[in-house]
Parts: structure tokens; sequence; C-alpha cells
């Protein structure tokens, strides 16, 4: 058996999206992929789907005594060895103004995208190098972030918050894990052809029909699921965490953005005053008219 076929990797949301498209592509490459997913109708899905070297994990990342139980699961499995690799993928999305963001979704976004990526960490940190203990190399953690989680867009400021606290979570974690030599490698994909946006498209148009952004979040719908349906397969996505699992020295930082100097580059290096009359331009936001008297 090749050293790389004993490679173990935890991946969280296996279901759809870039966590299937990973999971998919590693148990292919012959490491043994442990992916969580949320029901036991996925469970047996992605069982059959992603073969013998797939075995799916019960839980929500939100719950911390199913993340427990599944870091359980895996000691059991993995023996006195080191889990390879953890990879932080699980990921909502809650659109909508600020202003009418109900407080309830927005603790909801940063309870699944950026707490949970605490809670999972914590649970596997043990098997990844923190557990002296145990044989092996220490491992790896891979965070999924976004574009979004360095560039600020109107109407997804809560998956904005979440992504931009996750680079500064992701930042201070490997900083403190050079305790331990666990890496901490981000990855932050533009758009990508996944349900996350699917799911939104018509339902935030839906949730805020009467607001003064109307005009404008039908016009953020049809740009943001233009580019969903446009972007890259999450197969790329896969592509270049294999590219990083492969690597012995990654870089702290990996983006994967279509048309990357337009979309990512120029954005960043404009004033922030500049980019806001941009982005308001495009999206048609503008001061609210007072009643004439």
């Amino acid at each position: 058996m090749s050293e790389q076929s004993k490679r173990s990797v935890v991946i969280t949301g296996t279901s759809s999206g870039i966590g299937y498209a990973v999971a998919k592509l590693l148990a292919e490459r012959g490491y043994q992929v442990f992916g969580s997913v949320r029901s036991e109708m996925d469970a047996d899905r992605t069982s059959k789907d992603l073969g013998p070297n797939f075995s799916p994990l019960i839980f929500d990342v939100t719950d911390q005594q199913s993340v427990n139980m599944a870091a359980d699961l895996v000691r059991e499995r993995l023996g006195r060895g080191r889990l390879f690799t953890l990879i932080n993928n699980a990921g909502i999305e809650m659109a909508g103004p600020l202003a009418y963001l109900p407080v309830e979704r927005f603790r909801a976004q940063l309870e699944v995208n950026l707490i949970g990526v605490l809670s999972v960490t914590q649970a596997f940190l043990p098997l990844l190098g923190t557990e002296a203990n145990r044989t092996g190399s220490p491992g790896r953690i891979i965070n999924i972030s976004s574009m979004l989680g360095r560039l600020a867009v109107p109407f997804v400021g809560a998956y904005c918050a979440s992504k931009f606290g996750l680079e500064a979570f992701s930042d201070c974690l490997r900083r403190e894990m050079i305790l331990f030599g666990i890496d901490v490698i981000v990855v932050e994909p533009g758009a990508v052809v996944t349900p996350i946006w699917e799911k939104a498209e018509g339902k935030i148009l839906q949730d805020y029909p009467n607001t003064p952004y109307q005009h404008s979040l039908t016009k953020f719908v049809e740009t943001a699921m233009k580019s969903g349906r446009e972007g890259f397969p999450a197969r790329k996505v896969a592509e270049l965490i294999e590219r990083i699992l492969s690597t012995k020295k990654p870089k702290a930082r990996y983006t994967l953005i279509p048309n990357h100097f337009v979309e990512y580059t120029i954005p960043r290096l404009l004033p922030a005053r500049t980019l806001d009359y941009f982005m308001g331009k495009y999206l048609g936001i503008g001061g609210v008219k007072g009643t004439d008297t």
C-alpha cells in the first residue's frame, strides 16, 4: 500500500458542492476520506457514490456533541496514527441588506461559517498533532474561505463577515499552531458552480419585497446567479486542494477566481470610496429622495 493511500482526510459539508467534489477526487486518488453529512439519507447516497475510500460522518458543525462523537469515530479508525488533513468546508449563505436582515439569520451565518469551524477544529486538533503521543507527521488544516472574505459586496454582508472572520481566524490559528508543526492554509474561491447560490435565487427578493433596495436586489440577484452558473466547476477547487496536499511547503493562501485581475485585483487596489461609488452605481444604489413639500 502506498504512503498516499494511508493518508486520512476529514472534510465537512460533503453532501454537495465543493465538499462533495473534494471528497470524490481524493477518494479516487486513494485517500481515506471521512466526510460530514447531516442525514442518514445523505450518508447512504455519498457512500454509494464515492466508494470504499469514503466514510460518512453524520454531524452538524453547530452541534458540539455530534462533532465530538465524529472525532471519536475517526480516532478509533486512526488508531495511534495522526490525521493527515482537516478541510473545513461546510457553510451556508444568508443574503439580504443588513438594515433588514433578521438578527437570527446573521447569527446563524456566523454560527455555521465561523464558530462551527472553531468547534470542528478543536475537536480534531488532537488527531492532527496537539496530542503528542500519536505517530506520524503533524497534519494540516485547510479552511475554505471565499474571495468575499477579502472583498465585501453589498447584500451578502453576513456571508462576507463570516468569511472575513475566517481569514483572521486562519491567520491566528496558523501562527499559534507553529508550536505543534500544524500548518493552516486558506483557499479563496471566486464564483463556483455550487448549490449554495442556487438555494438563494429568488429567496432574497421574496424575503425583502418592500424595501428601498428592491430594484438593486433584482440587479444583484441577476448578477450573482449568472456568476454562480458560469463560475468554475467545483472539481477545479478539488484539484487545487489535491495539489496543496501534495505540496511540501504550501502557501498560506490560494485564490481561484475567474477573471482574477478584473474581479479581484483591481477592486482591492481601488480606494474604498471609489469602490463604493462603482459598486453603488452598478447596483443602482442611490440616495433615498425625500418627499417634496
